[in-house]
């Protein structure tokens, strides 16, 4: 898989490449943003302690009712949400890139669905309890639907279009949904271990959550670092990346076995979270264009700093807190439907 510099289709709007400088400030920008509201996020909360107890309670190792708060509780959290956006983030860059298609997004293409179905089922039918032993069976849902999506996606004597594997990924999604629905209803076991865990939620994880999945999700995030340079290439179109030297089936491979590991972990630790990997990505590319050297690591910073903010929204709307999932929801949906009426949406 070879490494090539950022064709002429990542020149920007105004037909000039975007300075490495000015990539650089914005690399340094969202770094020092996302450091704010990670700081930020221990001091909120729906408990309401005062900045001074929040501070105590980190420095001064105390074990009454605001330090089980805030490190066991809020610390915890804080930490997941930076680990989990950082993979769906990259998760969707990924996959947006080796489909070509700008609507991708592990939510939309139904392989958070199928997490959740293979937990679901885990759950029900052979007692799977824990993070660890959730992650197992998440990792497996999202391997098989990415699988199916592609092949079904790309089925047909036309091949893969981006509509036609979003088509595929909502409906399969439904089918995983609704089937997951079905068995927590009738499986009350399972209904009481997932039912907030399904909502895509942050609320109640504790540092075993973060043991359980930090391994698989900063493995997945290095190795797709790794694949930034060679995703340029495939921009260009399969026979034009072959001709340059990238094996974009090892590419192709590589990249699904990494969506899987993300999104597997990631649901897995908070349930499923849709559009998180679809809004990122969109607006890195906004302001770096589309150098996938660029995308990729700034996907990873741009994903937890709309997943904080988003969790921070929740905990303070309802005094009993909104899930996370929910929130992302909301604010993604009208992304989705803004990005399908643009006039670049109408060629697909």
């Amino acid at each position: 898989m070879s490494a090539l510099p950022v064709p002429r289709a990542a020149k920007t709007a105004h037909g000039t490449l975007r300075s490495a400088r000015s990539r650089t400030l914005i690399l340094i920008l969202g770094i020092i943003i996302l450091v704010l509201l990670a700081v930020l996020s221990l001091f909120v909360g729906s408990g309401r302690l005062s900045v001074a107890q929040t501070w105590a309670a980190l420095t001064g190792g105390q074990v009454d009712a605001t330090g089980i708060i805030v490190r066991d509780y809020r610390v915890p959290r804080t930490i997941l949400a930076l680990i989990v956006g950082a993979g769906l983030g990259a998760s969707g860059a990924l996959i947006q890139a080796i489909t070509r298609n700008p609507l991708a997004d592990p939510g939309i293409l139904g392989v958070n669905a199928g997490s959740y179905l293979c937990v679901v089922i885990g759950a029900a039918f052979f007692g799977a309890g824990g993070t660890l032993g959730q992650v197992w069976w998440a990792l497996g849902g999202a391997l098989v639907t990415s699988v199916a999506v592609y092949l079904i996606g790309t089925a047909g004597r036309h091949g893969a279009s981006p509509v036609q594997l979003v088509l595929t990924g909502v409906a399969l999604g439904a089918i995983f949904t609704g089937i997951s629905s079905a068995i927590t209803l009738l499986t009350p076991e399972a209904f009481d271990k997932l039912r907030f865990w399904a909502a895509g939620s942050l609320q109640g994880r504790q540092m075993d959550t973060v043991i359980a999945v930090a391994p698989f999700l900063i493995l997945g995030l290095l190795i797709a670092l790794t694949l930034s340079s060679s995703l340029n290439a495939l921009a260009l179109g399969d026979e034009v990346a072959r001709s340059l030297g990238t094996r974009v089936a090892l590419l192709r491979a590589v990249s699904i076995i990494v969506i899987t590991v993300l999104c597997g972990a990631s649901t897995a630790a908070v349930g499923p979270i849709g559009f998180l990997g679809l809004m990122a990505p969109h607006a890195v590319r906004s302001l770096v264009g589309p150098d996938q050297r660029w995308v990729i690591p700034l996907s990873m910073i741009g994903a937890p700093i709309i997943f904080l903010t988003a969790d921070m929204i929740g905990r303070v709307l309802v005094q009993s807190e909104l899930p996370v999932g929910i929130v992302t929801a909301f604010l993604g949906a009208p992304i989705l439907i803004w990005l399908v009426r643009r006039k670049e949406a109408k060629g697909l």
